[in-house]
C-alpha cells in the first residue's frame, strides 16, 4: 500500500485527518468536501472535474450509484466531442488521455475506513478479507477512492472464483495487481506448438515474467519436469506459487523472484510473454499491459542467448496490436530479434476472439478487429 500523507478536511467545523492510501500511486486531492446522499449527481460531477475530493458520508450503495452517474456524464461529454481524422497512433494517444482523465475524475469519490478495514457507512459490505489480502493489518483510519475499492473487491472475487483455463483443464486464481489470463488464445498457441526435438528427461524450461504462473503450469502439463518461472513482482511470485501448488505442479516448477533470467543457469526452452504495448504505464497495475520503450522485450531478446542451451529454443508471445496502432512495426520487431543473434524458426498465428474485438463502439475497434497474436520460435543456429 502506498501512503502519501495524512489528508485533512473540516467536518462540522472540526478539523479531521486520516491516512491516504492508494495502490495505484494516486496523489491525494488537495481539496476535500464532505458529501452525502443529498448531493446531486451534477454537483458531484462538477466538483470532481474541478479536482475536489468528495468524502462520502451517506449510504454506501448510494455512493456506487453516484459513481455510475458521474461516469455517465463523463462518457456523454466525451461522446459529444467532434470526430477528427487522425492516425491510429493519435487515436490511441487520445484514447489513453481520455481514459486517464476519466479515471482521475472518478477517483475523486472517496470512502472512509476505520481500523481493521471497516467501512463506517450504512449498507457497507464487509471487505475485511479483501483488504487484508492486499493491505495487510491496519490499525488506523484511512481513506481510499471508491473506484479503487471496487477494483479491489472485484479482484478478490476473481481470486476466490478463479479463471477457467481450457488447455489446463483447471483454474488459475489471479491475485490483486497480477494480470489475469482472461484472453487465452496465446495459451492455445503454447499448447499446440511442438516442443524442441532435443527434449529429454533433463529438459529444462524458463518462464520469464510468469505473472499468475499459467504458462509454467501449461509447460508442466506438457510433461516438462524442470521449470523455473521468474517474476520481479512479489505479488506475482506469491500468486504463481499458490497456483502451481493448487494445480499439483510444485515438484516440476520452481518460482523465483528476479529480473528476467535466473542467474548462472541455462535452459532448453525459454518462454516469455511480455507486455504487448510499448507505452508508459499510468499506474503500477498497468505494468503487465504497457512496456515503456520495449524495455522488457529488449531485455529478453538481448540476453536470451546467454541463457539458452546451444540446441535450445526461445519462444516469444506477442500481439501485433502495437503494430495495428502504429506504435511499432513488424520490421522493427524482426530487426530486434536478428540484432540479438537469433534465428527465426517459425511464427505461429491465431486470431483473438475476445468481446472487445467485436465492439464497434470501441475507439480502437479497427485495430482490435485486425489484431493477430503470434508465437515466435527462434534459436541460436545460423541460417545456411
Amino acid at each position: 500500500m502506498n501512503d502519501f500523507s495524512n489528508i485533512v478536511w473540516r467536518e462540522s467545523d472540526v478539523e479531521q485527518s486520516a491516512r491516504w492510501h492508494s495502490e495505484k500511486n494516486i496523489p491525494p486531492p488537495k481539496r476535500i468536501q464532505v458529501i452525502d446522499d443529498t448531493i446531486t449527481a451534477d454537483d458531484a460531477y462538477h466538483l470532481a472535474c474541478e479536482g475536489t475530493g468528495l468524502l462520502w458520508r451517506g449510504d454506501f450503495q448510494n455512493a456506487r450509484q453516484l459513481l455510475n452517474a458521474i461516469a455517465k456524464r463523463i462518457d456523454k461529454k466525451n461522446a459529444k466531442k467532434p470526430a477528427i481524422a487522425v492516425t491510429s497512433r493519435e487515436t490511441f494517444n487520445l484514447y489513453r488521455q481520455a481514459q486517464s482523465q476519466r479515471a482521475r475524475t472518478l477517483d475523486k469519490l472517496l470512502i472512509p475506513f476505520e481500523t481493521d478495514h471497516r467501512i463506517p457507512l450504512r449498507r457497507a459490505p464487509d471487505v475485511h478479507s479483501a483488504c487484508m489480502q492486499v493491505y495487510g493489518e491496519n490499525h488506523e483510519p484511512y481513506v481510499i477512492s471508491l473506484r479503487e475499492l471496487l477494483g479491489l473487491i472485484g479482484a478478490h472475487e476473481w481470486r476466490k472464483k478463479g479463471v477457467d483455463i481450457t488447455v489446463l483443464n483447471g483454474k488459475i486464481h489471479p491475485h490483486y495487481g497480477v494480470f489475469a489470463p482472461i484472453r487465452q488464445e496465446y495459451l492455445q498457441l503454447l499448447a499446440e506448438t511442438p516442443l524442441p526435438s532435443t527434449i529429454t528427461e533433463d529438459f529444462t524450461a524458463f518462464d520469464i515474467g510468469t505473472g499468475t504462473g499459467v504458462i509454467a503450469a501449461l509447460l508442466a502439463r506438457r510433461k516438462i519436469q524442470h521449470i523455473i518461472a521468474t517474476d520481479q513482482d512479489s505479488r506475482s511470485v506469491d500468486c504463481a506459487r499458490q497456483n502451481i501448488s493448487r494445480l499439483g505442479f510444485q515438484k516440476q516448477v520452481q518460482i523465483t523472484q528476479c529480473d528476467l533470467f535466473p542467474k548462472q543457469q541455462q535452459a532448453d526452452l525459454i518462454v516469455c510473454n511480455p507486455p504487448w504495448l510499448p507505452a508508459r504505464p499510468s499506474s503500477p497495475l498497468e505494468h503487465a499491459i504497457y512496456d515503456l520503450d520495449n524495455r522488457m522485450l529488449s531485455g529478453f531478446l538481448d540476453n536470451v542467448s546467454n541463457y539458452l542451451k546451444p540446441k535450445g529454443e526461445a519462444w516469444l508471445i506477442m500481439s501485433d496490436f502495437a503494430e495495428q496502432l502504429g506504435l511499432r512495426t513488424q520490421d522493427q520487431l524482426v530487426k530486434m530479434i536478428k540484432d540479438a543473434g537469433l534465428n527465426i524458426v517459425e511464427k505461429r498465428d491465431i486470431k483473438p476472439s475476445h468481446p472487445r474485438s467485436s465492439d464497434t463502439s470501441d475507439p480502437l475497434y479497427a485495430a482490435r478487429k485486425s489484431e493477430v497474436v503470434s508465437l515466435w520460435r527462434f534459436n541460436l543456429e545460423t541460417k545456411n
